[in-house]
Formats: structure tokens, sequence, C-alpha cells
């Protein structure tokens, strides 16, 4: 049974204006399309039309979770949010054990509440593990002459008090930039759970954090964090904090609802999981990611995957659509044998996410379906050869993801039994 506030929608689908989903959400989820150039949904004058952005939207009370999807025969909320945690757990986007099936079920895991419960662990550590003091000059009023005097602002601010001092000085103790970041992530999630089981663990966090100022955090401040030996272990809390905040919409339409959104865009996310799959294999490979080499002009080639086996190379190029019904496009197969020219690789793929893993093998390029690109060269194009592959993305007859994608993956290309 979904949660109250909670509505689950697929990637793609259409969320009309009704129920739950009332006509100030609409109008502040268009209001958060437009900031992003609207680039996560379409908006119709009933409803929204979501894209290939997955992940959470929570506004106003009520959570948005939209998931992935890659046929129309499944269409169980819970096996693909498991599915997508997994994903994000893979790909490092996400710390959280394997998620348990009777948990999703009862509805016990939530992606927002993932991320919250994830931060809310790490400033934890941080505390017990005693949070570090810093140096930062200050300019404020003191009773004792220290640091540089700013003699134009101690007359304006003490022709009174006599007695004090306006000066620019060194300040050692906790109230710095590092945890100043860290309380304002903390604000956020205190406002985004309340009414659950996270938000009393999130007041006892904030109790046991030390007062700090609040500042404005924009994406600039994060560059401004000191990289040093005893900022180190902030690393993941200061990540995690830069995910919440940057995609925190305070007062975003003209109402006073708060938003918190969290997308990832499903093409980017596939692509890096099956790197990491690929990564995880036990064959004797080297994989490789974001790759790319000069191509004219400044513009440069990359190529998703490139796998070096022995003396070989093989490029993959990653799909999240379903192409069952359908052929790669003219422009797909062209880009995949530029990739081949450029890489000295003898074949590449195209791979497609599927209900069933299945691969024909790989088929040499012929002259017409290149022929606008390249010299005319029939031996240069006899060296190339393309492939499609179908990868299941689940363990057979399971709703499981498959650990051993990546050893499949590698087989269709070095032809392994």
């Amino acid at each position: 049974m979904l949660k109250e506030n909670t509505i689950q929608v697929f990637e793609h689908s259409f969320l009309p204006v009704k129920g739950k989903f009332e006509q100030r959400h609409f109008v502040a989820l268009s209001n958060l399309n437009a900031l992003h150039n609207y680039q996560y949904f379409d908006l119709k004058h009933n409803g929204v039309v979501f894209k290939q952005f997955v992940g959470v939207i929570q506004v106003d009370g009520l959570t948005i979770e939209i998931l992935p999807k890659i046929d129309n025969h499944n269409e169980d909320e819970a096996i693909w949010q498991k599915a997508l945690i997994e994903m994000l757990r893979v790909t490092k986007k996400l710390k959280v054990q394997k998620v348990d099936q009777a948990n999703v079920n009862r509805q016990n895991i939530h992606l927002l509440d993932l991320y919250f419960e994830w931060f809310l662990n790490e400033v934890q550590t941080l505390i017990h593990q005693g949070l570090i003091k810093q140096y930062y000059k200050e300019t404020s009023n003191v009773k004792a002459l220290k640091g540089k005097l700013e003699f134009s602002g101690h007359l304006s601010k003490n022709l009174v008090h006599k007695e004090r001092f306006y000066t620019t000085h060194q300040v050692y103790n906790k109230d710095h930039l590092v945890h100043q970041i860290l309380f304002k992530a903390l604000a956020i999630v205190e406002k985004c759970t309340k009414g659950n089981y996270l938000y009393s663990k999130c007041k006892t966090v904030q109790l046991d954090f030390p007062e700090v100022k609040n500042i404005s955090v924009t994406e600039a401040t994060f560059s401004k964090i000191p990289k040093t030996r005893k900022t180190a272990p902030y690393e993941t809390a200061l990540a995690i904090s830069k995910f919440i905040i940057l995609n925190f919409a305070p007062n975003i339409s003209s109402g006073s609802e708060n938003m918190l959104a969290l997308l990832f865009d499903m093409n980017n996310l596939w692509e890096e999981y099956i790197l990491a799959r690929l990564k995880q294999s036990d064959r004797d490979v080297n994989v490789y990611g974001q790759l790319s080499n000069p191509f004219w002009n400044g513009i440069s080639i990359r190529p998703d995957i490139v796998i070096e086996h022995q003396s070989e190379k093989f490029i993959i190029d990653t799909k999240w659509k379903n192409i069952s019904y359908s052929k790669p496009s003219t422009h797909d197969l062209r880009q995949m044998y530029v990739y081949n020219d450029y890489w000295k690789s003898t074949k590449a793929m195209l791979l497609y996410p599927a209900k069933k893993s299945h691969f024909d093998g790989f088929v040499k390029f012929q002259d017409h379906h290149i022929h606008e690109y390249v010299m005319h060269n029939e031996e240069k194009i006899k060296q190339h050869e393309c492939g499609l592959g179908k990868i299941s993305i689940f363990k057979e007859n399971t709703t499981d993801l498959n650990d051993k994608i990546g050893n499949e993956i590698i087989k269709w290309f070095t032809a392994e039994k």
C-alpha cells in the first residue's frame, strides 16, 4: 500500500491534474521545469508528461517517484523502484545495502529518505569522530585589540563604546564553511522529513551539531571548500550536501511550498551502470569510460565505453530505449563506424535494455550505409563490424538485477562459450 502522500509514475508517462496531484503542485512543477530549461518534463494543459529523468520530486507534502521502465510487460512499481535503487547503488550514486523485495513491497523504502538517511549517518559519524576546527578571518567588534584594526569601521561603530575594537582577526573554532554547508543541508532535511521517521533522527543530529552561521549556499560556495587532510573525511557528506542543497528550490511558486528534486537522466545512468558492471567482470579486459579523441576544430569523439582485450579494442554505445520493434537509426550506425575508425577498433555494439538478452553476432558494414561520410574504400569498410545487443538487467525468472551482465557482454565480443 502506497503512503498517502506518494505518487509513483513511470518515465515517459502522463500524470493528470487530479486526486493527490493538485493544481498547486502542477504550478510548482512548471516553475521547476522552467528553472531547468524545460528538460525534466513536457507540460500539457491538464497534466505533466515525464521525459527520461527518473528519481523523486517532493513538493508541498506530495512525493512523486519517477521510475524507469523498458517495456510494457511489467508495470510493477515495486520491482522498478528496487531496480532503480540498485542501479544507483552500483554506480555509487547511493550508499545502501542491497534492497530486500519484502521491504520494497511494504513500501518501507523511499528513494528520498534513503538519501537523507545516508546523509544523516555520514554526519553522525563525523560528530562521533570529532568535528574539526579551522582558522578563518572574522571582522567584528572585540573587547581586546587583536589582529588588524579596521580604522574606518572602528570610528563609525565605537564612538560610544571606547572599550571595543573593530578588527579583522583569526578565529579557530567549528563555525567555518564546511560546517555551515552541512548545517544548511540539515535544515533542508528537517523541512523535508516532517511527519516521517527521519525527522526525529534529523533533530537529534542537529542538537549534536555546533551552532554555526546560516549562510547562503550556491554552486560557487562548494568550490571554496579547502581540500586538506583534515577535511578528507567530510568528502561524502559534502557531496550529498551539494546534491541536496542545489536541488532544493524554496518558494519556487507563488505559494510558500518548498520543493526538492533529485532526478537522474536515465540515458546517463544506463551508461554508468553498464560501465560499472563491465568493470566488475572477471574477464581479462580493461574497461574505460569517457575517453575522447580530437576530431575536428576543437570537437572530440567520445564513445560511451571502450574495452581492451589482448590486442583488440571494442566499442559500446549504450541506448536506454526499447528497440524490440524497430531498427537502429542510420545515424547511430554511421556513428559506430566512425568510432571504430578513430579508435582503431574492429567491433562496435549498440547496447539496449530488453526483457530477454539476445545477440545475433557482428555484421560487417556495407558501403551504402556510410558513403555520405567517408571516402569510398571497400577494404577499410570490411575491417569494421557492428552488432546490436539486447541485455536483460534482471536475472532469469527473478526480479533481482543480474550482476553478471558484464561477463555476458564481453563474451559477445570475444565469442567465448
